[in-house]
């Protein structure tokens, strides 16, 4: 396969956007523009592009506090080719999505980042510059990819191999997992990873303003996947996770799930499930170092299991039966309510931690947390 490394060229004067420089330019921009439309007749050209250079170099919010000396045309340039790639404005100065407007006059940053959200998801294209049309829309192949990911995140590496992709001539929409990896060796050994280091920064920047997906590390997911397997993330990220212990903890639930079953898979249905979670019964962020990694204090899950396990929907009682929250659906309980933890899998410290976890589950039923 031919490495390609032009398809994901993410230009990134400004990291803050919500900063007072950006806010001009897009406001300088988007005036420009509406100015030019009153005059039907006037097309693009370099000298209506050198006037707008111009006028954001002068502007008082981009000289230079030190020097008194204008903004640099490059960077002009490169801010300018930022907002067009980003989708707030129009190649050739065509125009702007109404949802600019609504940024730049948004209230509150917790607004505009939802507006961001938007306009980039729906807008972007990174092949495009202010003299270069492109449909090719990046950021909805990586969300796309990320929402097929098996496990449910793409870490750092992985979205800079995404940005190998030629998507111009790709046939799919996402890339399958088994694809991800080949591109991302590829990546490795043809240094690409390390070359690209800036722009793989500025994209990861970039996916940690928008709504809806965490960061973790080196990992991103969406917000409710990253909540229900970390938690509050904050106390998270104060507490981290060390790798290696956690991958040990992980390996010994597949061992008893060897031992008792015949393989790796999910105690509660025994299946083989491609992606099993190695889910905490009293949460990792409320446990000391020996509980965190203690495999008693886990069950080897699949992910929708996991999730209802994980969020307090349901529980276990010491003979394995299932326990419904009031919080969980009928119909759900339905489907599942007949399914129990094994005596096996019930040794006294696993029946210790299954008490803490109802004991969670009450509170979250009572409001309590």
């Amino acid at each position: 396969m031919q490495i390609y490394e032009d398809y994901w060229e993410l230009t990134n004067e400004f990291t803050d956007y919500n900063g007072s420089k950006f806010l001009t330019v897009l406001t300088l921009c988007i005036n420009f523009i509406d100015e030019c439309k009153k005059q039907p007749t006037l097309q693009y050209s370099a000298e209506l592009y050198k006037t707008l250079q111009e006028l954001i170099s002068q502007h008082p919010e981009m000289v230079s506090t030190k020097t008194g000396e204008p903004k640099n045309l490059a960077s002009v340039r490169k801010s300018i080719n930022q907002l067009v790639k980003m989708g707030f404005i129009e190649p050739f100065l065509e125009g702007y999505t109404p949802l600019s407007r609504d940024y730049v006059n948004a209230r509150t940053n917790k607004k505009r980042q939802t507006l961001l959200s938007k306009i980039v998801y729906t807008h972007s294209a990174f092949g495009r510059s202010v003299t270069e049309h492109s449909d090719i829309r990046q950021m909805n192949f990586l969300i796309k990819t990320l929402v097929e990911h098996p496990e449910g995140k793409l870490n750092k590496s992985e979205i800079a191999a995404l940005m190998l992709v030629d998507l111009e001539n790709y046939p799919n929409d996402h890339l399958s997992k088994t694809e991800l990896d080949t591109y991302l060796q590829q990546g490795i050994q043809s240094g690409f990873i390390e070359r690209k280091y800036n722009q793989i920064s500025y994209l990861w920047n970039l996916l940690a303003k928008l709504d809806n997906l965490k960061r973790v590390n080196d990992d991103l997911y969406f917000a409710e996947d990253a909540e229900r397997i970390f938690g509050n993330l904050d106390d998270y990220l104060a507490k981290k996770r060390d790798p290696y212990l956690h991958r040990l903890y992980k390996n010994q639930l597949f061992e008893e799930s060897e031992f008792y079953y015949g393989g790796r898979k999910c105690m509660l249905e025994k299946l083989s499930y491609p992606v099993l979670i190695a889910s905490h019964i009293k949460p990792f962020i409320q446990s000391n170092d020996n509980e965190a990694y203690d495999p008693n204090n886990g069950l080897l899950l699949s992910r929708t299991l996991d999730s209802l396990f994980d969020l307090k929907y349901i529980s276990f009682d010491d003979n394995g039966n299932m326990l419904k929250s009031k919080r969980l659906s009928d119909d759900v309980w339905q489907y599942w309510k007949h399914i129990k933890l094994d005596a096996v899998l019930l040794n006294d410290e696993r029946k210790r931690y299954l008490a803490e976890h109802r004991n969670l589950l009450a509170q979250k039923d009572d409001g309590v947390i």
